[in-house]
């Protein structure tokens, strides 16, 4: 159990690290609102995706 838990953080730390790596004027949306951390919000990669969070 212990190893599917250290998985899902792997793939967490490495899903957070690519969103901070990408500004939301480089995929043609707003950055106009104060941001608490750098890069995309999982919901506008959602968006982008065209799925749902």
């Amino acid at each position: 159990m212990d190893s599917e838990k250290q998985r899902y953080k792997e793939l967490g730390d490495f899903l957070k690290t690519r969103r901070a790596k990408i500004m939301p004027s480089q995929v043609g949306l707003l950055s106009g609102q104060r941001r608490r951390t750098p890069g995309l919000r999982r919901e506008e990669v959602a968006q982008l995706a065209g799925i749902s969070l």
